[in-house]
């Protein structure tokens, strides 16, 4: 029996594409599909031939204009604005790696500690366009696609594995900060403590988990993260307000005179000195990996295109710089030498200054609150991420509450215990800056680049130095920081 309908392979899939006739706007629009066959070794998509064989309005341009062309094809008409979008970007980097500035500037001094975070944010800056760049000439829709795409099926497996390990890693810090703040440490005073003396509230492991179940699961079980928007901004918000005290404190101790004298470079007076100077740079490189994030906010950017996503991580990472920076250096300011690896509970004294008492309360609270909020934001990813590793071929998330529920309570119940048992931030940090950090934000976008490049990518001279740069110097603080990190363990072992 004769038919106009024909099987796909099963190697193959098949792409519907709408197109309106550029005279008659107004009419309806024209349908076409293209059939396109997938290379599961190399993880290749390749365009096979049109099923619709007419001039119906197939697009048979050769060569796109790549600049314009979405992630996924046709461009959403709905979804966040760039405000929205800057603020989820926002809220992925500015996390718990702010805490851990003002301590990394103790170690490398003022000079090299404000150039770094100057170079760091610039160099993240290229890498996120890079990936935006190169997604869209693989129409990829996630990190995972543009992975497999330019290096098969396995290396996108490890980039799955890095983001779970990175994402997880980042929230057990996050709750770590919270216990900290909230019941105290060893050596300082918790929030609870000081407002109701002793009680059930010292119990650390019980307030993270009471903050978990009541707080954060709420924000975790949302399915999209534009509707994160709002929270993400309130997050931004309050960090902020964390820089500005702290700039302020710092600033009126400063014209009282009453701060000794900073480091301006780093000490190498001691084998103790060396080793943090060895771990140091990693932790930098934690505080603007946002790289896992940028796909999912991407897709659903109103009216989305690459320029569009560009000015986004441009309005980010400016902004970013300039919390680092005044973070940083106000808090290795107010505090000298005393600078704890998370700075937020050097706030339990005397700053010796009018009400000292109420304005630790505010920073205190206040970066609990913003954490609380950008949680959700890393979770999202860390969700996704899992469900596309470990649920491959099943329909997307949005689609099955219940595998959605579920993924959100095993990671938090993991997330929970892991942060139980790591001792405070500077631990985690250090390892994942030297590992996942570091191949998320710099490694796999410079690989990407470079092996897209030989299939129609086009970078430019300056454009192929910046990658091969940028992946050697990935390469080279990875294998620094673990043999520090190394160093660093059998140090305090001894």
């Amino acid at each position: 029996m004769d038919s106009a309908y024909s099987t796909v392979p099963k190697n193959s899939y098949v792409e519907l594409q709408s197109h309106n006739a550029p005279h008659s706007p107004g009419s309806p629009p024209k349908t076409h599909a293209k059939l396109h066959s997938f290379d599961e070794e190399g993880g290749f998509l390749r365009s096979s031939k049109n099923v619709n064989d007419s001039d119906d309005g197939i697009d048979n341009d050769p060569d796109p204009d790549l600049d314009n062309y979405p992630l996924i094809d046709g461009g959403s008409k709905s979804g966040s604005g760039i405000s929205g979008a800057v603020f989820n970007l926002t809220t992925t980097i500015i996390g718990a790696g702010i805490m851990a500035l003002p301590a990394a500037m103790k170690v490398l001094g003022l000079i090299p500690g404000f150039v770094l975070i100057i170079l760091m944010g610039i160099v993240s800056e290229i890498s996120v366009e890079l990936l935006v760049r190169f997604s869209a000439l693989c129409k990829a829709s996630s990190y995972g696609e543009v992975v497999q795409y330019a290096m098969g099926r396995p290396a996108r497996v490890f980039l799955e594995i890095c983001i779970i390990v990175n994402n997880a890693g980042v929230l057990v810090v996050y709750l770590i900060i919270m216990g900290d703040v909230m019941s105290g440490s060893v050596h300082h005073v918790g929030v609870f403590d000081q407002w109701l003396g002793n009680g059930v509230w010292d119990q650390r492991k019980l307030v993270i988990l009471v903050v978990v179940v009541v707080f954060l699961a709420p924000l975790c079980v949302l399915e999209r993260i534009d509707s994160l928007s709002l929270t993400s901004a309130a997050s931004v918000a309050l960090a902020i307000v964390f820089v500005v005290v702290a700039c302020v404190i710092a600033f009126i101790k400063l014209v009282e005179g009453r701060i000794e004298a900073p480091r301006l470079g780093p000490d190498f007076g001691s084998k103790k000195a060396i080793l943090d100077l060895l771990v140091v740079i990693p932790i930098m490189t934690n505080a603007y990996v946002c790289h896992f994030n940028v796909q999912p906010i991407y897709n659903e950017l109103e009216g989305r295109s690459p320029q569009k996503m560009n000015r986004v991580g441009r309005i980010t990472t400016a902004v970013c710089i300039v919390v680092y920076t005044f973070t940083a250096i106000s808090g290795y300011l107010l505090f000298g030498q005393g600078t704890e690896s998370d700075v937020l509970t050097n706030f339990d004294k005397d700053l010796g200054i009018r009400f000292s008492l109420a304005l630790n309360y505010i920073v205190r609270v206040g970066y609990i609150l913003h954490l609380i909020l950008v949680f959700p934001v890393v979770h999202f990813s860390l969700r996704q991420t899992v469900d596309a590793l470990v649920f491959e071929g099943s329909a997307p998330l949005l689609e099955s509450r219940k595998r959605s529920l579920g993924l959100t309570a095993v990671s938090l119940v993991l997330v929970y215990f892991g942060s139980t048992m790591i001792p405070n931030i500077w631990t985690a940090f250090k390892f994942t800056g030297a590992t996942t950090a570091v191949s998320l934000g710099f490694i796999f976008p410079s690989l990407i680049a470079l092996r897209l490049s030989k299939q129609g990518g086009g970078l430019s001279l300056g454009e192929k130095f910046s990658s091969w740069l940028m992946l050697i110097l990935a390469i080279v603080v990875g294998i620094v920081g673990v043999i520090g990190n190394i160093y660093s363990i059998e140090s305090h072992s001894e």
